[in-house]
């Protein structure tokens, strides 16, 4: 049984966000876009009436619905916390092993990297307080004082991680994010 196609505004979206993580926003022309999405050049303004930039806001949430949906099957079924902080890293760290480890953040990537605009940068506020949102939850549902001071300290630990591992080039940074927060009494 063959697999069915996505519908082209879905290949437009998945394929700018791994095209904007890779090379950032302004690294993809729309005619390289379109063509690594298999899609006609009217489909991108019948979709995305604003065209790269509708695209870009688009392909980033869609990235970042795949960071929630990380974060709660790292936290749901843990025991702890700290479980499902080992867990999120462990996630992270295999996608940075599968991106090859050149790739950025795809929201930094995409709204940061794109032009200096409000709605870029508000966009990508929105997104990030729904990943720490998310943790500070599991954080609070796991007793954890000060969840969203807690969650904030997460997200910019990942942020930071990611970085050091692109320039060390090896996932193990991110791996080792627990122990460091163990070690500093961050939990």
């Amino acid at each position: 049984m063959t697999e069915r196609p996505l519908p082209t505004k879905d290949r437009l979206i998945r394929t700018a966000a791994d095209l904007f993580r890779r090379s950032g926003y302004h690294g993809v022309g729309l005619s390289e876009l379109l063509s690594a999405a298999d899609a006609p050049k009217g489909s991108l303004y019948h979709h995305f009436p604003n065209g790269k930039s509708d695209l870009a806001v688009a392909a980033a949430t869609w990235a970042s619905d795949g960071m929630l949906r990380l974060i709660a099957a790292s936290f749901e079924p843990a025991d702890s916390f700290q479980d499902g902080v080992e867990t999120l890293c462990h996630k992270v760290a295999k996608l940075f092993d599968k991106s090859g480890q050149w790739d950025g953040c795809p929201i930094s990537s995409t709204l940061f990297e794109g032009p200096d605009n409000a709605t870029f940068r508000d966009h990508a506020h929105h997104l990030y307080e729904g990943w720490i949102t998310e943790v500070a939850h599991h954080a609070g549902r796991f007793g954890i004082d000060n969840p969203l001071e807690t969650a904030d300290t997460l997200f910019i630990l990942l942020q930071g991680g990611w970085q050091l591992a692109r320039a060390r080039q090896s996932s193990d940074v991110l791996r080792a994010l627990p122990q460091k927060m163990r070690l500093t009494k961050i939990h």
